[in-house]
């Protein structure tokens, strides 16, 4: 298998450690839910190339990332391997299993990350310039978590399916944000929505 990402420079370690990554997925998904039954079939591009396309997208100067409800290591692992910098990255987890499959995967692909088994809400970890979030909640839900992990001047990318216009014109009722779209290479329906300048809007 190779990587089909249009990301430049991706050594041949990288590649194989996103197999790698793929396989432990796969495996694991048989006996906790970590992806969907629906896309279980086809991990490589529903999970694996939708996840790093958010690499791409971000800063390429950025300190510290941070993805909320990682689950699967959706994106969180993903970035993990294509950062070859190695830069701190913390996936948060409430879900004791799901952590128990991110170290697991820490461990043997010998990543540089930080699993925090925590609510969201509860969390007090170091804020990060990167946010992310995958399948996790609508978007005005995705800006209260995101909020307060975020430095000043960081940015949010989330990944959004068809209803992504819907749940900006939701989100505007309380938040003020700035937004740009990206389109996603895994689904001409989707887009990938950076989000910057987070504030709630006053009563």
């Amino acid at each position: 298998m190779t990587f089909k990402h249009n990301l430049k420079h991706v050594s041949r370690e990288t590649n194989e450690k996103l197999v790698h990554f793929s396989t432990l997925l796969s495996r694991w998904t048989k006996t906790i839910n970590l992806v969907s039954n629906s896309s279980a079939s086809d991990i490589w591009s529903r999970h694996i190339e939708d996840s790093a396309q958010l690499f791409h997208l971000a800063p390429q100067n950025w300190r510290r990332w941070t993805d909320i409800g990682s689950g699967g290591g959706l994106p969180g692992v993903v970035i993990a391997i294509l950062d070859e910098r190695r830069r701190p990255l913390t996936l948060l987890e409430s879900d004791k299993r799901k952590c128990q499959f991110l170290r697991t995967a820490k461990r043997e692909l010998g990543l540089n990350y930080q699993v925090v088994n925590d609510r969201i809400e509860m969390s007090e970890i170091v804020k990060a310039d990167v946010v992310s979030a995958r399948a996790l909640a609508p978007l005005p839900k995705l800006l209260n978590l995101a909020k307060p992990l975020l430095e000043e001047g960081g940015i949010s990318l989330f990944p959004k399916g068809k209803t992504f216009q819907s749940e900006i014109d939701a989100a505007k009722n309380d938040w003020s944000f700035d937004n740009k779209l990206h389109p996603s290479i895994t689904s001409s329906e989707a887009k990938i929505l950076e989000i910057a300048r987070i504030h709630r809007r006053e009563p």
